[in-house]
């Protein structure tokens, strides 16, 4: 590597190689390695998921972490962490860390090579396909839980740089629906609510979400609520939260929409609709009312389930206008073959009681992974970077503008999404692949489809902080990655807070912070000078910043990282003038849409709906179960690259896979609790530990997605409005394998 390359990255990522080796085990839940002594603190936002908990991170004399422990000031977390939060660093020890570039040669061995010649060989090879198959022939799958600096950087020198048309990231499996409901009901992707809404509410109604193990922090701050309030719980499962809730109502798989409607029916019937506030803040009511009118409460209960009496008594839990109803949603509805009309369908039943804008209000969706928010503003994907539009042409050249770029590089039309990008690897559209901070081979839909394709692709490329994720076992090249912790930028998390991350880990190695990569492939293309003023994450977030003003989220009014620390993070918008006038946004309660205006051309909300359809793949005789996903336990995370490098993590949560069974179903079966069963559909198999346990309905089974054989199993459905997978619900059938 010369010399110049070596000085940039060292201007970008500090020093390459640690002077401190990290040992598994060095960062343990509560313990301190005696070789090292902290001497100072500082605050960072946790790497996991969407809650946004500050942590704080106690260094050595050479600024590097020793342990952490959660930040008792921070205004999200409020000085608790979950057992993921508490062993955030232990990854970063991992002995099974990307510490140098791997190319594949050809006996199939991987070796370790330079950085040139990895970088180099990267751009030959995409540039090659490009040639001989078009522009469009190389696509990019990104995540949702790298930096926003990074992900904006990505997408700028993927699309304006590299000219790769096609790009889409993992936020596309469990935030896309949440994304087109809000875009499309209030004008933008906005979620209105603060966590203080959990404390707030009088009643809580929670569609889908299980946050005792998903968001455990969230759940605290409902547990915090001195309301006295009302917790109701939608789901086909007794989860963890169904059980600490007042209500539950167990509907039928994928019948919560035409629930959703019913509950509108029955809210007319009882005149506890908010004429005033559909009259002054929303339009196509009338239209809505009809449709709704036609869910009678024999509609509803035969698809649901729910007895008359049970309709009758949620319908009466919500619909006292004196009382504060929020409404909560995550995967259960995301996840599904109609999930937009879904998600807005829950909004709907809060415009047309005015349950939105006040404190302990507010249709809600809870974000899942770390950045998906972040994702979803900078991804540049399906919307253009920073929310914009890549078919208006105005917006084009004001986007150009800002970061210094001709228009004509910037595409006109939107990347295809996740499935359409994994259809074009089935057509030979797609050739070439790079993979960022994902493993699509475990965690995506019908998982055997994607190891078939495989053979399809060209040049497979895994940017990553590990050598062992499914999809970097069978890469060509392995370009390695620092992680949380080891470099700086800005979460966002589901209350719109902007966090900062910091630099308290040297990566291992030779491995580069993403950031540092985008900008090496952009020089080793040929077009790192469009990419000048992206100098350091630092200097990327002011162009962001930029990209925000006059955008429904402006967070100009921020000045940088360490503004956002000081602050106690701060939620947009945040503009200008509100840090004029106020010097202290940790103390606002960002709730949005208070003056009842929205985001659409007319200000006004919309009322979106449509008639409900079946469910893609039902129980038949041959496969007579009904399977559920979801997430197991909180000591896990996704597909478990990072949880399963702590051994506390190891120790709290299961190691082999496991399915709930209904103790009826096993006895039809002949299951035996810890028996070895075989479950399988009509795209794969799975052998699990039976687990009998009411908590499922009879002719119902629970896995947890944590296992990569889960997804063999999955139907490949999607949302036509979201493209987002229907991973919850598909048909199965189980029998015993052998005895323990």
């Amino acid at each position: 590597m010369t010399t110049a390359v070596q000085n940039f990255l060292r201007a970008i990522d500090g020093p390459m190689t640690s002077e401190l080796v990290l040992r598994p085990g060095d960062f343990g839940l509560g313990q301190i390695p005696a070789r090292l002594k902290p001497v100072s603190t500082t605050s960072m936002i946790c790497g996991f998921c969407s809650t946004g908990c500050s942590l704080k991170v106690h260094l050595d004399k050479n600024s590097e972490a020793v342990n952490l422990s959660p930040d008792a000031d921070y205004p999200v977390n409020l000085g608790m962490a979950c057992p993921k939060g508490w062993e955030a660093l232990t990854p970063l020890a991992a002995t099974d860390r990307a510490t140098a570039p791997m190319l594949r040669q050809a006996d199939g061995s991987m070796e370790s090579v330079s950085w040139d010649q990895a970088l180099s060989t990267f751009c030959d090879r995409f540039k090659a396909i490009q040639t001989q198959h078009g522009k469009d022939s190389v696509a990019v799958l990104s995540t949702g839980q790298i930096v926003t600096e990074e992900m904006a950087l990505l997408g700028a020198v993927a699309k304006f740089g590299l000219g790769i048309k096609h790009l889409d990231s993992n936020t596309r499996q469990c935030m896309a629906t949440t994304h087109v409901a809000y875009k499309e009901s209030f004008g933008f992707d906005a979620p209105p609510f603060t966590y203080a809404d959990f404390e707030e509410s009088d009643v809580l109604v929670f569609f889908g979400a299980n946050p005792c193990i998903a968001h455990p922090i969230m759940w605290q701050r409902v547990m915090n609520n001195k309301r006295k309030p009302l917790i109701i719980v939608v789901d086909p499962r007794r989860t963890e939260t169904a059980m600490a809730a007042h209500r539950h109502y167990a509907i039928k798989p994928k019948s919560d929409l035409t629930l959703l409607y019913g509950l509108a029916n029955q809210l007319i019937n009882r005149e506890a609709v908010d004429q005033t506030f559909i009259d002054n803040h929303t339009d196509g009511y009338e239209a809505f009312a009809r449709h709704a009118r036609e869910f009678s409460s024999s509609r509803v209960c035969t698809a649901t389930g729910l007895t008359p009496e049970q309709l009758d008594q949620f319908a009466a839990e919500i619909s006292d206008r004196t009382k504060r109803v929020s409404l909560w949603w995550t995967m259960g509805v995301n996840q599904g073959h109609e999930s937009t009309r879904t998600a807005q369908a829950i909004i709907n039943l809060s415009l047309m009681t005015g349950q939105i804008g006040r404190p302990g209000t507010g249709a809600n969706s809870i974000t899942g992974q770390c950045n998906a928010m972040g994702s979803r503003l900078f991804g540049n994907a399906t919307s253009l970077l920073g929310g914009y539009d890549f078919g208006n042409e105005e917006h084009r050249a004001h986007v150009a503008k800002i970061l210094a770029i001709e228009p004509s590089t910037i595409p006109t039309e939107k990347s295809w999404a996740y499935d359409l990008i994994i259809d074009g690897i089935e057509h030979g559209k797609i050739r070439g692949l790079w993979v960022i901070a994902t493993d699509p081979a475990h965690s995506w839909i019908n998982q055997g489809r994607f190891a078939q394709l495989r053979e399809k692709l060209d040049f497979l490329v895994v940017q990553d902080m590990y050598t062992t994720t499914n999809t970097a076992q069978v890469a060509d090249l392995i370009l390695p990655a620092a992680g949380w912790g080891e470099k700086a930028g800005v979460f966002i998390n589901s209350e719109r807070r902007l966090g900062a991350v910091r630099k308290v880990a040297r990566s291992p190695g030779i491995a580069l912070s993403d950031f540092a990569i985008f900008k090496l492939i952009a020089e080793y293309w040929g077009v790192g000078e469009m990419f000048d003023r992206w100098e350091s994450p630092e200097d990327s977030f002011q162009i962001l910043k930029e990209l925000s003003r006059g955008q429904p989220y402006e967070f100009t009014g921020v000045r940088d990282h360490t503004h956002l620390t000081e602050a106690g993070g701060i939620q947009w918008p945040w503009t200008e003038t509100d840090a004029a006038t106020d010097a202290r946004p940790d103390t606002q309660e960002r709730r949005l849409f208070a003056d009842g205006r929205f985001f659409t051309p007319r200000r006004r909300a919309k009322f979106i709906f449509d008639e409900p359809r079946p469910m893609p793949e039902l129980p038949d005789q041959d496969f007579p179960l009904l399977m559920l996903t979801g997430r197991g336990t909180s000591a896990q995370w996704h597909t478990g690259s990072r949880t399963s490098k702590s051994g506390v993590l190891r120790k709290l949560a299961p190691t082999t896979l496991y399915v709930e069974l209904n103790p009826a179903d096993a006895t039809r079966l002949k299951v035996r609790a810890g028996d070895k069963v075989r479950v399988w559909s009509r795209r794969g198999e799975t052998f699990a530990t039976a687990m009998l346990t009411s908590t499922v309905q009879i002719g119902q089974i629970f896995l947890p997605m944590h296992f990569d054989t889960v997804n063999q199993l999955t139907f490949p459905a999607y949302d036509p409005h979201s493209r987002q997978p229907s991973y919850k619900a598909c048909a199965v059938a189980l029998e015993r394998a052998a005895r323990r």
